[in-house]
């Protein structure tokens, strides 16, 4: 097991050598705290983009769902009529220079997996830099935007936002509740009192914690073709290699098992790189993967290989707190 996969699940399992931790824990607090307390005090300078943002983020390290957010939200905004952009760091993205904007076809090496995954899915305009507000700039100099979403944002006090939506993963919860090391947190607990809404990833309805949020899965996608399968075309009982590098592997895998299939389990590093070697696995069986692991294979997929498309379903009480969010927002 790897030192990451080793750490994450201290975080959320317990063990004792995390109290170890505990000094780095409380700089980094410190050092969060006081960044964050500079932006909101002014003494810290936010650029304010002169259409609403909205910022998509996680409280904790690992998956919680975001892409999936970030993808029904381009769909509902557009549904009313808006013209949706979004900005991402691009995290592990190696662009020719940044800002960049990412266009469907290009590497993912060059564009990041889940950029890619964004604008191949919705043809979104989409900007990637780690410098936030630089990509909105760039990404409003190229396209008539009545809407940013920032992807995975939270964090990024430079880039001023009107509203706040944070991802928690129902399973994981919060781990431990400590901040970086000794805990998952990227910011102390308290930060969510601030934010506008959090949606809890896997909820079985509206609670204390946040708005429901599930994933369904849609279909099967073939890696080399692009043929599209209802996912009844998978006998029940199917045993299927199972290929995650993503936050959470695990809610891949528990996914694939829920749809009353197999999973041989092949667990990647988030957002890692595969090579033809790395996924010639033994006994010969389909393989099924992440959309966002898809778009950095299909180069050298095999005629077995699929991705399994999903689909993200807020509760109808997220939607109509949203739609008068947008309301709000729009008649400023």
């Amino acid at each position: 097991m790897r030192l990451a996969e080793r750490l994450a699940a201290a975080w959320y399992q317990g063990h004792p050598a995390l109290a170890l931790l505990r000094p780095l824990e409380a700089l980094y607090r410190l050092v969060t705290g006081r960044r964050r307390a500079a932006f909101l005090s002014g003494r810290a300078p936010a650029w304010r983009a002169p259409v609403p943002v909205i910022v998509v983020g996680n409280i904790t390290v690992g998956g919680t769902g975001k892409t999936p957010m970030i993808l029904w939200l381009i769909e509902h905004c557009r549904a009313r009529g808006l013209r949706v952009g979004v900005v991402s760091r691009g995290y592990g993205a190696r662009p020719p220079r940044l800002p960049w904007r990412v266009r469907a076809g290009q590497a993912a090496a060059e564009a990041g997996d889940e950029p890619l995954m964004i604008v191949e899915r919705s043809g979104v305009p989409l900007m990637i830099d780690p410098d936030r507000p630089r990509a909105v700039r760039a990404l409003l100099a190229e396209a008539e935007l009545d809407l940013i979403l920032c992807d995975d944002g939270l964090q990024h006090y430079r880039l001023a936002r009107d509203l706040e939506l944070v991802l928690i993963d129902a399973a994981r919860g919060l781990g431990n509740r400590r901040c970086l090391p000794a805990g998952p947190l990227r910011e102390p607990l308290e930060r969510l009192a601030a934010v506008d809404a959090c949606l809890v990833n896997g909820a079985a309805g509206d609670g204390s914690a946040g708005f429901a949020f599930n994933l369904r899965p849609s279909a099967l996608v073939n890696l080399a073709s692009g043929e599209r399968r209802p996912l009844d075309s998978l006998p029940l009982g199917q045993a299927v290699h199972a290929v995650a590098g993503i936050g959470n592997p695990q809610r891949f895998f528990a996914t694939l098992e829920a749809l009353h299939w197999r999973p041989v389990p092949h667990a990647f590093a988030d957002h890692a790189a595969y090579s033809p070697e790395d996924l010639r696995f033994s006994p010969a069986l389909p393989l099924l993967m992440t959309e966002k692991d898809a778009v950095k294979c299909r180069a050298f997929a095999a005629d077995d290989w699929w991705y399994l498309a999903v689909d993200g379903l807020p509760s109808p009480a997220f939607v109509a707190w949203f739609d008068a969010q947008l309301e709000r927002l729009l008649s400023r």
